[in-house]
């Protein structure tokens, strides 16, 4: 074997060994990125989750929320925390029609999207 194509080949190791590294120990920090990086993520990440999941579980994975409302029914507390997920307008100002609506009630997820937050708001 030439000594040109061990020199490839170790080095196409080397980078495949740093670039199983990084996709394996990194974790995305939803603080650190842009709006339009967030937006994505935020997206991507509230499309994998599960009814039932716990609200400390969804603030770990997404973040602060944009935005957070709740309110005290009868059948127990429900809390609303809006992420954003969808470009409106460029004003420098995140507002609930940019953002996707994930409902918990007695912290656990229960719902989320639009029409989700219709019915919450004639509770």
């Amino acid at each position: 074997m030439s000594k040109m194509l061990k020199v490839v080949l170790i080095g196409f190791a080397i980078y495949a060994a740093a670039a199983a590294l990084v996709l394996h120990f990194y974790q995305a920090d939803p603080e650190n990125m842009s709006w339009q990086e967030r937006e994505t993520f935020n997206l991507k990440q509230i499309g994998r989750l599960n009814l039932g999941t716990p609200r400390d579980d969804v603030i770990r994975l997404l973040g602060s929320p944009d935005i957070s409302e709740a309110k005290a029914t009868d059948n127990g507390e429900v809390l609303i925390l809006f992420y954003r997920t969808h470009h409106v307008k460029s004003d420098g100002i995140t507002t609930r029609d940019e953002c996707t609506p994930l409902l918990f009630k007695d912290g656990e997820l229960i719902a989320w999207g639009a029409d989700a937050y219709s019915e919450y708001q004639s509770f």
